[in-house]
């Protein structure tokens, strides 16, 4: 006799009838323009839709579609979101991540106003998202065509983002996630002293890692100001 877990029918049945987005932007009008041009695609007219305005709505709604059994097949996710401090939510990244834990097979769209290649380059590293967008390259008839890609199982790089990726590979750079995520929160302001906040990495290992960051694009001797002003003439940041 073979048994089934009910919950797993019941969760395979709701796929397979209806898709589930997540939409989360900082701005009410990309959210209604992300909403107005997915409903134009046929097969999402009749999708069901929910919307975030920053990490804390993000972080209930993922939370309470987990327990009350219902998917999210599809999160399109702006990077730049208000933090959600007490769930160390602090961006759009940290939103992708936790979607990931609760739902594995939910098909990830990063759609951000950034396109500098260490910041594209340490977004595919840390979420390796199903599509990444920069918001300059959207366009009415873009997305039936990203999403055909997606459902396709194809990963789909907008071509601001392709262009980043071979930024670094031409300049030759092959720093790992936390290299990149260092030298774009020193951009951001962060003082290095508050990196192991954003960074699960000792004060020591950061300041080895940032020296390593001046010694390849500047002086090792460099300030934080010199070693961010060189970075934005390479074109990293």
């Amino acid at each position: 006799m073979i048994l089934f877990d009910s919950k797993v029918v019941l969760m395979d049945v709701k796929n397979k009838s209806q898709n589930s987005f997540l939409i989360v932007d900082d701005h009410p009008i990309n959210v209604d323009s992300y909403h107005a041009l997915l409903k134009k695609i046929k097969r999402y007219e009749k999708a069901i839709y929910s919307f975030a305005y920053d990490c804390e709505q993000a972080f209930n709604t993922i939370n309470n579609n987990y327990l009350n059994e219902k998917t999210i097949d599809f999160a399109l996710i702006d990077i730049s979101l208000p933090s959600y401090e007490d769930k160390k939510l602090y961006s759009g990244s940290d939103v992708a991540v936790y979607i990931r834990e609760k739902f594995p097979n939910c098909k990830i769209i990063i759609i951000s106003m950034h396109k500098e290649p260490l910041w594209v380059n340490q977004i595919i590293k840390e979420l390796n998202p199903e599509g990444f967008i920069a918001k300059s390259d959207i366009n009415y008839k873009c997305f039936p065509e990203i999403f055909k890609s997606i459902e396709e199982n194809e990963i789909y790089l907008s071509q601001s983002i392709v262009l980043a990726q071979k930024i670094l590979i031409q300049k030759n750079i092959n720093w790992d996630n936390y290299d990149s995520k260092i030298l774009q929160l020193i951009a951001d302001g962060i003082k290095t002293i508050n990196l192991p906040k954003f960074i699960p990495l000792s004060l020591s290992a950061i300041e080895k890692r940032k020296s390593n960051i001046k010694r390849e694009l500047v002086l090792e001797d460099a300030t934080d100001k010199e070693l961010i002003d060189s970075a934005k003439k390479l074109g990293f940041i």
